[in-house]
């Protein structure tokens, strides 16, 4: 039974439409992952779960004893109170008499999530604050607990550990995240909002994708041949006098209907059309650094005795920890800072873009062309002019908002025209420091494929796996209180790492092998029974059927008629997907088992 239900929910933004007739239907322990188009109303949606917005129309239906809690996307800063009394404003149902169930309930969860109570909320890392703000979620023992974009600004042990935690959560789980690494190792439901409507996809990440790209090609084929019979419909009624005289009535209203169903469609947005700046090219050596030490003041070094060396057309990913000296790397190596010794020497006609999130800001309070472009209608992009306007269409912001204040943006829209600034810039040497938070997925892929395409030098640091592993072609990793170089990217570098260092002292003593048993006797091959006989014999028609059932309920997902239906029947022919591709999996299982037994 659902724990939570959403029936023909409306809600409209000011020009937007947000939520167009959606239901959506929470089972208990499920992991759901909701992904969207930056801006399209996921956070409005996680409000309106926990009512702090309300719909224009439509129910929100659950127990009044409920419990929900979030964690927002956004940090707060200048907190200067003790880590405790941050996880205790979770318990806003208990009363200042029950301060010992306050204390055992947070003294629970700090234990459980490995924090200290008495630290202060402000001198916590960005990793161990994300910790400290989901204690607080967690303290009250919610029954659906939220999560918006909770990967943001972690590192990846940071993030591994959430993983981890979360795949041992016995509660239910709706989550916002771009991190597709994330997604696919925790979610069992995908849950897409799109021009106002919300489909629901069962099973991994991966799998969402495969199918989604189905139904769009699907989508796109169906408006197309909708877009075909409304063309004829109008050249047929504006047709001569005769034809006026003797059409039919009926004709006239189904023309009127298609008529206001087109003017009703929402089409799907498009894609982020992108290029990078790109200068002269810089020489062939970029940047060599040699025996590069550096330590702030009365602290640990940060860097050791770093040595590299960075060619022209060089895509390097720079991997460790929050707080190890990634972005501090990034600046010896451009020369904006001193080494205490070592030695640098950068090439020649170097033109350096840096895109700096937490640097790069922009006036709220200016619209989106004056904080790009300011006293000026034009970019200049590999040589061409482009109007302000058009230029940002190309990054999917529409007219009316390049008129708007920048604060009205999300965080993936910021990131968006981060971007867009970045790329105006003409460079051969791109230095990125995380500029994947906030991004959707489309975006994503879209910066993905330009940084591969890239013809100068790339610097990336980022915590998100699989961007790592698809862009950068060799790692600087903090690692063991060192720097290592390694070829490849994040994957790469799991299977090249050393172990760790393990102290002889505090290593365990091995058991002496045990000597085998000399009575022990080879096993001898099992034959199969009459039973099994027959059952391999009966697999193969059986695998066939399998496929051929899977192969008729595919092409029926397809179709786009087919997500115009309620969400149950969608619901209830996925699973039905979901356990035919587990059946033939066991299936094949079964006969390859079988098969080695009979040999």
């Amino acid at each position: 039974m659902a724990i939570l239900t959403l029936r023909n929910i409306h809600l409209e933004n000011g020009d937007n439409r947000l939520f167009d007739s959606i239901d959506l239907s929470i089972e208990p322990g499920e992991r759901l992952c909701l992904v969207g188009r930056n801006g399209t109303g996921k956070s409005t949606l996680m409000k309106l779960l926990c009512r702090e917005v309300s719909a224009d129309d439509g129910e929100l239906i659950h127990s009044p004893d409920l419990k929900i809690a979030r964690l927002q996307q956004d940090v707060p800063h200048g907190t200067d109170v003790r880590v405790f009394d941050i996880v205790a404003q979770g318990l806003t149902d208990l009363h200042p008499e029950d301060a010992w169930q306050v204390q055992w309930k947070v003294d629970t969860v700090l234990s459980r999530l490995q924090l200290d109570g008495e630290a202060t909320f402000e001198s916590l890392s960005g990793g161990w604050k994300r910790r400290a703000l989901l204690a607080r979620a967690l303290v009250a023992e919610p029954d659906l607990l939220l999560l918006d974009e909770p990967t943001n600004h972690l590192d990846i042990p940071a993030i591994e550990w959430l993983e981890n935690f979360l795949l041992g959560y016995k509660g239910t789980l709706l989550f916002v995240s771009h991190d597709r690494a994330f997604v696919q190792k925790l979610a069992t439901r995908i849950i897409e909002l799109d021009r106002g409507r919300l489909t629901s996809w069962l099973g991994t990440f991966q799998q969402y994708q495969e199918r989604k790209q189905a139904a769009l090609e699907a989508e796109a084929q169906q408006a197309a041949l909708f877009d075909k019979r409304l063309a004829e419909e109008e050249v047929w009624i504006r047709q001569g006098i005769k034809a006026r005289r003797t059409r039919n009535e009926g004709r006239v209203r189904r023309l009127e209907a298609m008529r206001e169903e087109f003017r009703q469609r929402r089409n799907l947005q498009g894609k982020v059309q992108a290029q990078i700046g790109q200068a002269d090219a810089s020489g062939k050596v970029v940047i060599a650094a040699t025996d590069l030490c550096y330590a702030w003041a009365s602290k640990q070094p940060l860097i050791q005795h770093f040595s590299t060396t960075v060619m022209r057309g060089d895509k390097i990913g720079i991997i460790g920890a929050n707080g190890v000296g990634k972005t501090t790397l990034i600046k010896l190596l451009l020369g904006q800072i001193q080494p205490d010794s070592g030695k640098l020497e950068l090439g020649t006609r170097l033109q350096t873009a840096y895109f700096d999130q937490h640097r790069a800001q922009f006036d709220g309070e200016k619209n989106l062309r004056d904080n790009l472009a300011p006293g000026s209608d034009f970019v200049e992009i590999n040589g061409q002019k482009r109007h302000i306007i058009s230029y940002l269409q190309d990054f999917l912001f529409t007219p009316l908002q390049i008129q708007k204040p920048v604060k009205v943006l999300s965080g993936g829209e910021r990131n968006r025209l981060l971007l867009a600034r970045l790329f105006a810039q003409p460079s051969n040497l791109l230095v990125l420091d995380e500029p994947t938070n906030d991004l959707d997925a489309e975006t994503l892929e879209l910066l993905e494929e330009l940084l591969i395409e890239y013809q100068g030098t790339l610097l990336l640091i980022s915590h998100d796996r699989s961007f790592l592993n698809s862009v950068v072609t060799r790692s600087i990793v903090f690692e063991n209180d060192s720097i290592g170089e390694y070829a490849g990217g994040y994957d790469d570098w799991l299977l090249q790492r050393p172990e760790p260092v393990v102290e002889k002292s505090a290593a365990k003593p091995e058991k002496p092998a045990e000597k085998p048993k000399a009575d022990a006797k080879p096993a001898g091959k099992k034959k199969l029974s009459f039973k099994e006989q027959r059952e391999l014999e009966q697999l193969p028609a059986r695998l066939e059927q399998l496929e051929a059932d899977m192969s008729t309920l595919q092409a029926l997902m397809g179709t786009a008629a087919f997500y115009q239906q309620d969400s149950a029947t969608i619901t209830a022919k996925q699973a039905e997907l979901a356990k035919l591709e587990a059946e033939l999996e066991q299936a094949f299982a079964r006969w390859e088992e079988l098969e080695q037994m009979s040999q």
